[in-house]
């Protein structure tokens, strides 16, 4: 069993965010693979199950704020009695990496990401699977105001028409590695 966990800001204000990379690839996701709706669960997050191939999964998306994120990924961990550095991928946005570009890694630090230091403080390890898209960080902004700000049209028909396909190819083949 695998668990993939998006991290995001989840209220209306932040959708189409650069932090929220993960919920609007969530979405191209739910196109192509044609998973159930997502349901409330006890673990402060709202899940879906899918199975690829043989291997099952678990779909989190945290309603917590992105640095709380750890809250729903310990219960979740906690709860299917899963091996963190086996069995989670983590996909998020990353400011250090040019728009669009895509990094796969098992043990990286957290950088500037409070959703990545909460996970990896929660769990006293920074060894977990995780997919960083490349957001960019335009130096004349503050970082959270840049990722805060949404995407131009230009970028988010980008995202849809290339870059979210190369994130599933990437996505397919750690899910089952």
């Amino acid at each position: 069993m695998k668990i993939i966990v998006w991290l995001w800001n989840p209220w209306l204000e932040y959708n189409s965010t650069r932090h929220n990379i993960g919920f609007l690839f969530l979405d191209y996701l739910k196109e192509i693979w044609n998973f159930e709706d997502f349901k409330d669960s006890k673990f402060k997050a709202i899940i879906s199950e899918w199975n690829y191939k043989w291997e099952k999964c678990i779909l989190v998306k945290p309603m917590t704020y992105m640095n709380l994120s750890w809250e729903s990924l310990i219960s979740v961990i906690n709860f299917y009695k899963l091996d963190f550095k086996e069995d989670i991928i983590v996909i998020y946005d990353d400011i250090s990496m040019d728009f669009g570009k895509m990094k796969f890694r098992v043990k990286w630090s957290a950088g500037w990401h409070n959703g990545i230091k909460s996970i990896t403080s929660s769990l006293w390890s920074d060894e977990f699977k995780r997919i960083k898209i490349g957001v960019w960080l335009d130096s004349k902004y503050d970082v959270s105001d840049w990722v805060l700000s949404k995407f131009t049209k230009n970028e988010l028909q980008e995202l849809k028409e290339d870059i979210f396909s190369q994130a599933l190819e990437l996505l397919e083949e750690k899910i089952i590695s």
